[in-house]
């Protein structure tokens, strides 16, 4: 079994498995989120996401990214923590860090066949979707309906 921690890399690493991984014909899915405290919804979102391609990237968004996206108070854990226990998962291959408030960075170096986006999205709601259609990716609307949510649980957890 291959351990959480020997899937995170930096962006220029990751692109070289992904590389290696389209020479062996497979197709590769980028997923990408806060992950700030794990739950269901997002296991299934990723299931999902692992669902469209052989291979499934994940993007967790750094510490001072998931602040300016969810408030003060925000992310409850750390970058790196939150990557591993991504990396923890079963249907995730590879996770990098990434800095900014969205993937469209990632999306361009990585040229993912498939962006794949939580319930919470439609396609055409999906924001970096002209990046995804300029070099001929597709999106694709991944896991259970939006039920669950980190803030509600965190609300629920301080209350």
């Amino acid at each position: 079994m291959r351990q959480s921690a020997s899937k995170l890399g930096t962006l220029d690493a990751v692109r070289e498995q992904v590389a290696a991984a389209r020479r062996q014909g497979k197709k590769v899915a980028l997923a990408n989120g806060c992950f700030d405290l794990i739950h269901v919804g997002h296991v299934r979102y990723l299931e999902g996401a692992r669902a469209e391609a052989d291979v499934l990237v994940v993007g967790v968004n750094g510490d001072a990214s998931v602040r300016r996206l969810k408030g003060e108070g925000r992310p409850l854990l750390p970058a790196e923590e939150r990557a591993l226990l991504v990396g923890a998962l079963r249907a995730v291959d590879h996770v990098l860090v990434f800095e900014e408030d969205d993937v469209g960075r990632l999306l361009l170096a990585l040229r993912p066949d498939v962006h794949c986006k939580g319930t919470d999205y439609t396609p055409e709601t999906v924001p970096e979707r002209d990046v995804v259609r300029s070099y001929g990716g597709r999106v694709a609307i991944v896991g259970d309906p939006k039920q669950h949510d980190t803030r509600a649980l965190v609300a629920r957890i301080r209350g």
